[in-house]
């Protein structure tokens, strides 16, 4: 059929990353796995190679997976400018937690909470927002101050969030901090590192202690969706336009809707929908692809 024809397949660059340099000896089978005539190094850890075959992606996601490097295709002349917004999950992705998970510890249910939190984010569990209310139902009577001792305590960026956010930035686009967590980190975060937007759950509490209920509308993979649309809309730019970047399965749907998604250490379900997968690098991998 003429549409399998190589002249029709649109060649991209292949952009190879690593937390180590990339030896001199992953070249040469790297450009002949991509079917690429022309290598770039670009920096020791930072290596493009031109006019790369997509369709070679099995046999590349093979390799790099096995020595440890993230790669993504990309058009030649993409630029980070050419986008609007970058939208971003929190746990386990702007952040290195699950703060529910951290949350529960200081009851002494960290195992069973977070038993819940894995298989919901692996899309075992359907259902994020009874996911959500089984473990927040778990939380009832603790003290409030132990919210801002895991966010004192236990909180910490992810590798490379600030360089991420600060080059986003610089490219002229708005940041969009979306979570099925908490308003609790998210507004203390949108302070902390100057977000445009933000969106997450509210807990209940009252006389200083969580009654185990979450208020109002739910954050989940719908609504993490409906508020990239709504942000892009405010900001005036297609969807398309927009960046997601997420580890979990109610990451997803907001993925589907941007023009680029990037799957951060993600579970296996994201990566294999994801436009392309951090697995190794940092954050700041995003401005490096173009």
């Amino acid at each position: 059929m003429s549409a399998s024809r190589p002249d029709l397949i649109p060649s991209m660059n292949l952009v190879i990353q690593s937390l180590a340099p990339i030896s001199d000896d992953h070249l040469r089978p790297l450009a002949a796995l991509a079917r690429s005539r022309e290598t770039k190094r670009i920096s020791e850890t930072l290596v493009r190679l031109i006019n790369a075959d997509p369709i070679q992606r099995p046999d590349i996601d093979a390799y790099c997976g096995a020595h440890r490097l993230d790669y993504a295709y990309i058009a030649p002349d993409a630029k980070l400018a050419d986008f609007g917004l970058v939208a971003m999950d929190m746990d386990s992705t702007l952040i290195t937690i699950e703060c529910i998970d951290e949350i529960a510890d200081f009851c002494g249910l960290k195992a069973e909470v977070a038993a819940i939190t894995e298989a919901s984010m692996r899309g075992e569990i359907k259902d994020f927002s009874e996911s959500l209310t089984r473990r927040v139902a778990l939380l009832k009577g603790l003290e409030a101050s132990a919210l801002e001792r895991v966010y004192e305590e236990r909180l910490r960026l992810s590798p490379g969030a600030e360089n991420m956010l600060e080059g986003a930035r610089a490219a002229g686009l708005k940041t969009l901090l979306v979570s099925g967590g908490f308003t609790f980190f998210t507004e203390r975060l949108k302070t902390r590192l100057g977000l445009d937007y933000t969106n997450a759950n509210t807990l209940e509490i009252v006389d200083g202690k969580l009654t185990g209920k979450v208020l109002g509308e739910i954050v989940d993979a719908d609504v993490k969706a409906r508020t990239l649309r709504e942000t892009c809309a405010a900001i005036g730019i297609d969807p398309k336009r927009a960046i997601a970047m997420g580890d979990g399965s109610n990451d997803l749907k907001m993925m589907a809707e941007a023009g680029l998604s990037v799957a951060f250490r993600a579970k296996p379900i994201v990566r294999q929908s994801a436009s392309l997968a951090f697995n190794f690098i940092g954050l700041d991998g995003l401005s490096r692809l173009f």
